[in-house]
């Protein structure tokens, strides 16, 4: 008996986690509603629309509060960024944007983790040149107690290749 008590306790830690995730409600709780699927499809398609105006903006603020400390990124021109890293680039890049646009955005879940790709494209003067970019861009998202949070990132130029701060 006291060699299979450990075994339950084993089980019972790994399969929590599992059912857990599966839906956050507790199934005697009449007051608790899943999640809305359209409603956090939306709700990332939202971010990503933010994320752009926060790049267009030269503003730091938007990446504070909703990537993750351990946040890791590859900006277009192969850069690795953690958090910190990208804030700086977004703040201090040098490029004053006309236009900065979050388009095609495709959203998929995975329990409470959600990856979104979209078409980012830019026009701005950036090195005293008129550049106007694409770049094909996937975000992890991670949902938790406060909401999406962004853990990883990857930005790719799309041709023509010209040089860009993200």
């Amino acid at each position: 008996m006291v060699k299979i008590i450990p075994v339950i306790g084993l089980a019972l830690l790994f399969l929590a986690p599992g059912v857990n995730s599966q839906n956050p409600c507790d199934r005697n709780d009449p007051n608790c509603t899943p999640p809305n699927p359209e409603m956090q499809r939306q709700e990332v398609i939202n971010l990503e629309h933010e994320t752009a105006r926060a790049i267009m903006q030269n503003n730091g603020t938007f990446f504070r509060r909703v990537y993750s400390d351990d946040f890791a990124g590859t900006l277009s021109h192969g850069e690795m960024v953690d958090k910190n890293n990208l804030i700086n680039a977004v703040q201090n890049s040098g490029a004053k944007y006309e236009s900065f646009n979050a388009s095609d955005i495709q959203v998929r879940f995975f329990q409470e983790t959600a990856v979104a790709t979209c078409l980012w494209t830019s026009r701005a003067l950036f090195k005293g040149q008129q550049i106007d970019t694409q770049m094909r861009v996937m975000h992890i998202y991670v949902n938790g107690p406060r909401g999406w949070h962004v853990v990883a990132a990857q930005t790719t130029p799309l041709p023509p290749y010209t040089q860009h701060p993200l």
